[in-house]
């Protein structure tokens, strides 16, 4: 079976021109020309068979034959909030893991440890982009601006909240005066998210910074609703633990 190259047009049905870097990609890269076939995403579920009717380097039209609606693997809508790495390689990195793995929806956390204070949207954009199409996907995740923690936690979510952090509950509520690590539980004795996910509504993940939450930011989230979960018993890397929270979000929510 012959390997058809996915081109992002996000104007169609309407806009039959492929965007200047796709056009470029298309023409120059793959030397693609007139009467070549191509799959093409809306990035909003659709995926249409077409063919090239004029080639050029900084304009690329086609024609469409054929549209289908795409499926989604998983049920409802993924949602990953994040304080972004202070190497932002490893926050690329994630981003584009995610989108091949599947999910709905980034937005980056400025948070009291954060160390990178803002991110370039256009950057991530089209590591989004490129990963949809990579995978084969119809959809693209929703790319919101950074917002500060204590705003995120405020805004309205149908549907499941949660908060990964290291804390042990004696942290959070203040029962606890001593530091005795060698006696606590990796988890902090939350519950693993795999647990306590509803495969019938929308989920919402947040993972803080490589100097995690602070006790505070866990705790007015928890007033806000959001419940505290483990990621499992191992102390994982920011852009780790958020692949893992969108892997088992993406498993739990699974058709």
């Amino acid at each position: 079976m012959k390997e058809f190259r996915y081109f992002y047009a996000p104007g169609l049905p309407d806009d039959l021109t492929l965007p200047e870097e796709e056009a470029l990609h298309c023409v120059r890269v793959l030397r693609l020309g007139a009467g070549d076939p191509v799959m093409l995403t809306d990035g909003k579920g659709k995926i249409y068979e077409g063919e090239i009717t004029v080639a050029s380097p900084r304009q690329c039209l086609f024609r469409t034959t054929s549209v289908r609606e795409q499926e989604k693997d998983w049920c409802g809508h993924l949602h990953l909030a994040m304080a972004p790495t202070k190497n932002n390689d490893r926050t690329e990195w994630l981003a584009e893991k995610a989108t091949e793995i599947g999910f709905d929806e980034l937005t980056f956390l400025h948070c009291r440890f954060s160390e990178r204070k803002c991110v370039k949207p256009e950057r991530f954009e089209k590591i989004l982009i490129s990963a949809m199409k990579q995978s084969h996907k119809a959809y693209k995740p929703v790319l919101n601006d950074m917002v500060d923690f204590q705003d995120f936690i405020k805004r309205d979510f149908p549907g499941q909240k949660f908060i990964a952090h290291c804390y042990d509950e004696s942290d959070i509520d203040g029962s606890c005066n001593e530091k005795e690590y060698s006696d606590k539980r990796m988890d902090g004795g939350k519950a693993f998210l795999a647990d306590v996910l509803r495969p019938d509504e929308d989920a919402l993940v947040m993972i803080g910074p490589e100097g995690d939450f602070s006790v505070e930011e866990v705790r007015a989230a928890i007033s806000q609703g959001f419940q505290p979960i483990s990621l499992g018993r191992s102390r994982l890397r920011t852009e780790t633990a958020a692949l893992v929270a969108v892997h088992l979000m993406n498993l739990g929510h699974a058709k």
